[in-house]
């Protein structure tokens, strides 16, 4: 074989190294295209499961092969528009589940058919026996995995490596050729004179991947900047092991019960101890925990289980605060719960699965606003906004109420001073 030939031109070699980068960061998710699952999670998780069993909604198990796929499109974008037009099949499914308004979803027709081709796929691998707590439960927590721009960095020095490498048996097999043609001995070059001179012949491609790895520390550096501050997935221990999930969820004790004052309050209060003594009093053993938990109200308030009476020594009970928000966000629970009607599960999550309590969304303005923007405001018998219709001019009536197209957004909902002052 000719020597001569196994030998590669430079640029020809770098050309296809580079090919071979950008290639391999191509096909990292870098903007992260959601799959069906996350789109599930993020949108429809809060109050459906895609098996069979009913949470705030019914199971969406054979959902896409019950209903038509256009009209699926309409009623998950805007089943409300869908309902008032009078539509036959959007009025039964209505009237079938107690006439619970399901909110408006920001998805596009290609998202909506990845949500529903992860519940058929859901559905086929799921086993016959389907638990709800843990169907339902299954929230993102955590970020999906996302490519480490340290990661890809390491991939582009290994690459430069093998070019030194690959350098170096270039020069060997010069030096062979030299030998068989009995001519002077080409100099070999030091690792560093490799890197340089390969540096130097090869300007553009090395400053594009130069570019490449300086993009990817910026943006890992801008999501870092982004996530200050968010805390969703946020799950402390406490001091009491409460079951939101026995509670709530087996138990069906309405949210209110316990956080009372989130229905006519800024805030939804933590209930207190005397509270819990209206079950309590009696029920002194769990069948998660034994008495072991309830132990610690009863010491909390010095209850004496057996006398059931209260003593002097009593002590509050250190609940650790889960949901935080910035001291110049101004948030109120009664004006969502009472006056917009919206279900404790749409910011909480389906908190009826849950073992401890957890932030469930993350809760920054951005994910604020685009409720705002995308929630129609539920006018049908709320006495809140009789006065509004009456103010409205006649032409908006026409405009907004018959089409029934209000938005929190078009009420000053996104007004700067509504939440900030």
């Amino acid at each position: 074989m000719n020597l001569i030939s196994l030998r590669t031109p430079a640029k020809t070699l770098f050309t296809i190294l580079a090919v071979v980068v950008f290639s391999i960061v191509s096909s990292f998710d870098l903007q992260a295209q959601e799959d069906g699952e996350k789109l599930f999670k993020s949108y429809c998780a809060s109050c459906h499961s895609a098996g069979n069993n009913a949470l705030v909604g019914p199971g969406l198990a054979g959902v896409y092969d019950k209903y038509e796929r256009e009209w699926l499109y309409s009623w998950i974008k805007n089943s409300q528009a869908l309902i008032a037009s009078g539509d036959e099949q959007a009025v039964a499914v209505y009237e079938q589940y107690n006439k619970v308004l399901m909110p408006n979803q920001p998805v596009n027709n290609e998202q909506i058919d990845a949500i529903l081709t992860y519940i058929k796929e859901y559905n086929e691998a799921a086993p016959a026996a389907e638990v709800a707590s843990t169907d339902a439960a299954e929230v993102v927590e955590e970020g999906e995995a996302e490519t480490s721009p340290y990661f890809i960095a390491a991939i582009v020095i290994a690459l430069l490596m093998v070019v030194v490498i690959l350098r170096k048996v270039q020069h060997l097999m010069k030096v062979v050729e030299a030998r068989i043609k009995e001519e002077d001995i080409p100099e070999e070059l030091t690792l560093g004179q490799a890197i340089g001179r390969t540096i130097q012949s090869n300007k553009t491609i090395f400053a594009l991947m130069g570019i490449v790895v300086l993009c990817l520390f910026a943006k890992s550096g801008w999501d870092a900047a982004f996530g200050i501050g968010v805390y969703e997935g946020y799950e402390p221990e406490q001091p009491i092991k409460f079951s939101h999930e026995l509670h709530a969820g087996t138990n069906g004790i309405d949210c209110n019960y316990c956080h009372n004052s989130a229905s006519y309050s800024k805030s939804a209060g933590i209930p207190s101890a005397n509270l819990c003594m209206n079950c309590h009093t009696y029920i002194q053993e769990g069948p998660q925990y034994g008495k072991e938990e309830i132990s610690k109200i009863y010491a909390a308030l010095d209850f004496d289980p057996v006398t059931k009476t209260y003593g002097p020594n009593q002590k509050p009970i250190k609940w650790v605060k889960v949901h935080n928000l910035p001291d110049h966000a101004y948030f109120n629970h009664s004006q969502h719960v009472t006056v917009g009607k919206i279900a404790c599960q749409t910011c909480h999550g389906p908190v009826e699965t849950y073992t401890v309590g957890k932030q469930y969304a993350p809760l920054t303005m951005g994910w604020c606003i685009n409720c705002h923007r995308e929630t129609k405001v539920q006018m049908d018998g709320n006495g809140y906004y009789d006065e509004i219709h009456e103010r409205l001019p006649e032409s908006l009536k026409k405009q907004y109420l018959e089409d029934g197209t209000i938005t929190v957004s078009e009420l000053g909902g996104i007004e700067c001073a509504k939440c900030h002052y």
